[in-house]
């Protein structure tokens, strides 16, 4: 089971427990829960409960939906609100880290704050509840060759992973993992895994250069993928090329992102008909009948969505998650699914060599100012440097053998080390380990920082001078993320009788880790290769001083809950040498979970007696681009969709106090970095 329901003397404790996620629902009475059935549900539940109370209470803040007996939505409560209604049959679903749905039938008044949901019921009654995992498996697996045909048959599987065709397909939760692609001898593909009927073909010419950039426009309208002179699309009414004056990438580009706007904002008229901010605006400058779009087919709709001018759009489209850039070789197939998985923009490498000077160019010139972890007084780097050509997605992946530089490094083990994630009931296991006293003031940072301020069960451990077979015996346990803070040499991981090379180890229990010394890379990639999902590491050697700035930073937005992606993007920003550190493996893992759909970091900037307030929203592996978000900011009450910068509100000190006060979260004010709980709003301005 993935999802398990345990009694507490207030309530129940909810936990996914692979996803290493928790959830309490307090009660109004001594509950005992029993199992109930799970087919009960509108939507699907991977395990239910049945208990009897006279109301609920959820101690954090969420968006809650209440649909009737038909389905139909009844009520909407985010924020401060208040809602009363009759005896009926609802379904009352909460937006929390697990995805919960409760069944009463009742009279039903729900208060809402900035702090918790009060559900209270006409009297004492049976509540089902039921709870969702937002793991996502492949669908099955597919094999094909080399050849560039079988490549296309095997991509145009993709869409079959769709839970739907309509425009609820832009929920993340709606979208199904693709099939795993494996190279073989021959396409092997199984009958469950045929493409839907969509009416949609994408031409593009045999080659992969042509075939992996179309990927994941292939999944979201659920093509098929056949060979063809020049890259197009092709329904029975219309056809639309991807190329011409933009290139075939940036094409293909567009087309994804305008058609996964506008299903966004088509939604709107279905399951979901809430205020969206990007619907307001958008319905100010195109004429579109959002209601008939719902209700017509996939194909249709693209036609109708590809006559509106991209330009009319492109501010509105949330900040695209990701883009990859993939080497055109065989063996990259494979790494497909997972990178569609998160509706990656896919591209083929342009990049330039860097060499490793001049990447450490800003540690040389601290030198004198400070230490570098290294032992060693050469430097050996056994990959080439490459730094990706930037775009505008929030996290850039590179995909091949060299070492990015401001981009993350993906693998195929990372992506399988996630699936094979196990279940667990302990508690969030965090290890700090310092093998240098000479750095315990990072250790003691670390220390302080994981697990404070949050009501989640941590079993946070600080270990320091291991030897190399305590810290193998530490890489073998089970733990959701290490903290290493010492040396790192060619040798590996320096331990006070030795070295310990983790390209000897077979099997990790580590799942994320930040190694904070200096040229780290190898030693984090050899902990991929035997087990871990992601890390952070060095390219090269790093001043003691901007690590342990970095490493503090780091520490606080994981603890808030940012992906190690995120985390490192903010963190950088910290120190000169932020530069020198990457991501390898899976950067969307975060260790903690978020209190709502989204981090969130507030980009300030003071304007006299007034401030603009941008909310920059960052998502992890169990989000996904396509989620709602309300941060209830202003009066309005307005949903957004989640990903980076969402609009900017101007607000007055009393305002922006009361905002800052909710939680401390992270704060650019004028471009310094600091923490909300740390600012003084009367002094400002």
């Amino acid at each position: 089971m993935t999802i398990s329901f345990d009694s507490r003397p207030d309530g129940i404790e909810i936990r996914d427990q692979i996803e290493r996620r928790t959830c309490t629902l307090q009660t109004f009475d001594a509950v005992r829960p029993v199992p109930a059935d799970t087919h009960s549900f509108r939507f699907p539940v991977d395990r239910a409960v049945c208990l009897s109370t006279g109301g609920l209470r959820l101690p954090t803040p969420a968006a809650v939906y209440v649909r009737d007996e038909t389905g139909e939505m009844v009520a909407s409560v985010e924020g401060m609100a208040n809602e009363a209604l009759p005896s009926g049959n609802y379904t009352i679903e909460l937006c929390t880290p697990i995805k919960l749905y409760l069944d009463v039938e009742e009279s039903l008044d729900i208060g809402a704050t900035f702090e918790d949901i009060t559900f209270r019921f006409g009297s004492r009654t049976t509540v089902v509840v039921g709870g969702r995992s937002s793991h996502r498996r492949p669908s099955g697996t597919v094999t094909t060759t080399s050849d560039p045909t079988d490549m296309m048959a095997a991509i145009s599987t993709f869409g079959s992973a769709l839970k739907t065709t309509s425009p609820e397909r832009s929920f993340p939760t709606l979208r199904g993992h693709p099939p795993v692609v494996e190279l073989g001898d021959e396409l092997r593909v199984p009958d469950a895994l045929q493409p839907p009927e969509t009416g949609v073909t994408i031409e593009v010419p045999p080659t992969y250069e042509s075939i992996f950039p179309v990927a994941s426009l292939a999944y979201y309208l659920g093509a098929t993928v056949v060979p063809g002179n020049s890259p197009r699309i092709v329904t029975d009414d219309f056809e639309h090329p991807l190329g011409g004056a933009r290139d075939f990438e940036s094409e293909v580009e567009r087309v994804l992102k305008q058609t996964f706007l506008l299903d966004c904002v088509t939604r709107t008229e279905g399951l979901y008909p809430i205020d969206l901010h990007e619907r307001r605006t958008l319905e100010s400058t195109v004429d579109l009948d959002f209601a008939a779009l719902y209700d017509a087919p996939l194909d249709d709709r693209l036609e109708t969505y590809l006559t509106i001018p991209y330009g009319m759009l492109e501010d509105l489209v949330p900040d695209w998650q990701l883009t990859t850039h993939v080497s055109s070789t065989a063996t990259n197939v494979e790494m497909l699914p997972f990178l569609v998985d998160d509706l990656a923009a896919i591209r083929t490498p342009r990049a330039t060599e860097v060499s490793a000077s001049a990447i450490q160019v800003p540690a040389v010139e601290q030198f004198v100012r400070g230490n570098t972890r290294s032992t060693s007084e050469t430097t050996s780097n056994p990959r080439t440097f490459v730094e990706p050509e930037q775009t505008d997605s929030l996290e850039q992946v590179w995909v091949g053998d060299d070492a990015p530089v401001g981009a993350s490094k993906a693998t195929i083990n990372a992506f399988h080390n996630r699936l094979e994630r196990t279940t667990t009931d302990r508690e969030i296991a965090i290890t700090v380990v310092c093998n240098d006293r000479e750095m315990d003031e990072e250790r003691n940072l670390a220390d302080e920082v994981y697990g404070s301020g949050r009501t989640l069960p941590f079993d946070v451990s600080v270990e320091h001078d291991l030897s190399v077979a305590e810290l193998r015996s530490v890489l073998e346990s089970e733990t959701q993320f290490l903290h290493y803070i010492g040396h790192i040499d060619e040798g590996g991981f320096n331990c006070r009788d030795g070295m310990l090379d983790a390209a000897e180890l077979d099997d990790i229990g580590v799942e994320a880790f930040l190694l904070n010394a200096c040229r780290s890379f190898e030693q984090g990639m050899a902990l991929i290769e035997a087990g871990a999902i992601g890390g952070v590491v060095t390219l090269n050697d790093v001043i003691n001083s901007g690590a342990v700035r970095v490493g503090k930073t780091m520490a606080r937005l994981l603890n808030r809950g940012f992906p190690l992606w995120a985390a490192l993007d903010i963190a950088r920003d910290r120190s000169i040498i932020g530069g020198q550190y990457t991501v390898v493996g899976d950067g969307s893992i975060n260790v903690v979970q978020t209190e709502s759909i989204a981090a969130v970091l507030f980009d300030i900037e003071v304007n006299g007696e007034r401030f603009e307030v941008t909310p920059i929203t960052y998502l992890s592996n169990e989000g996904g681009i396509g989620a709602f978000v309300n941060l209830r900011l202003d009066e309005t009450n307005r949903s957004y969709l989640a990903s980076g910068s969402l609009s900017t509100l101007t607000m007055d000190k009393d305002t922006l106090t009361r905002l800052l006060a909710l939680e401390d979260v992270p704060v650019r004010l004028d471009g310094r970095f600091t923490w909300s709980y740390s600012l003084d709003v009367d002094t400002l301005g």
